[in-house]
């Protein structure tokens, strides 16, 4: 955590000391709860309260999805900057009182905070995975594919929903699944807790589970290949 703090954006150290993290927690996830304890005993508050988060969004997001025979169907893109993308979540904060760490949380979950480009098996589009037929009813005339205008709209969709005083509601009107909102609700309150998670988690690459083991799709796939990083 302490390099992705301190460094620069994109930079090579910053994203393998955040690819780190995520696999840990990936990895942690899956394993015993004692293997877990032991390594999280080792760290400093701080780091210990993030991989912890992490860890257990990861046992959320793992029981909703089941390794797959195919890889996808997708184009792995290089995303928007996160000094870009923090704006478009305020100014969505500001128009619809949706805080813009939730914001940040479903982009993460969703898209990797739009590097996946991919029609999802329910028909979802864009970096913020709507059905056309929602995005039509809160995306104000826009263009489901661009950032600015999935993340306004995912903004008033929650707004409609509950948010800001019923984040759980809210996100569950996005996706209706208990371990969706506890794993998005982790990611935001990380945001909420510290500014470095939000750099850390604009890091995060897209891991898939395959039935040959975890792969790593990296920005120009499928053209660039995929790389297996465990089993």
């Amino acid at each position: 955590m302490a390099t992705v703090a301190a460094g620069k954006p994109g930079a090579e150290d910053v994203r393998e000391a955040a690819l780190f993290e995520q696999t840990t927690a990936r990895d942690l996830a899956r394993g015993s709860k004692a293997k877990a304890d032991a390594v999280l005993s080792a760290l400093g508050r701080a780091d210990r309260a993030q991989l912890t988060a992490d860890i257990a969004a990861a046992r959320e997001l793992m029981v909703m999805t089941d390794p797959q025979p195919e890889l996808p169907d997708w184009r792995i893109l290089t995303p928007p900057m996160p000094d870009d993308l923090h704006p478009l979540y305020r100014k969505a904060q500001r128009e619809t009182g949706t805080p813009w760490q939730y914001l940040a949380a479903v982009h993460l979950v969703e898209t990797r905070m739009g590097r996946i480009r991919g029609t999802s098996t329910a028909g979802a589009q864009g970096p913020m995975q709507f059905l056309p037929s929602t995005f039509a009813q809160y995306g104000a005339g826009g263009d489901i594919n661009d950032p600015a205008d999935a993340i306004m709209a995912a903004g008033r969709m929650l707004a409609n929903n509950g948010a800001p005083g019923d984040m759980a509601g809210a996100l569950w009107s996005y996706n209706h699944s208990d371990r969706y909102v506890a794993a998005v609700s982790a990611y935001a309150e990380q945001m909420k807790r510290s500014p470095a998670a939000y750099d850390l988690y604009w890091h995060w690459q897209v891991l898939y589970r395959h039935q040959d083991g975890t792969m790593l799709l990296p920005e120009g796939y499928p053209e660039e290949k995929p790389v297996r990083i465990s089993g």
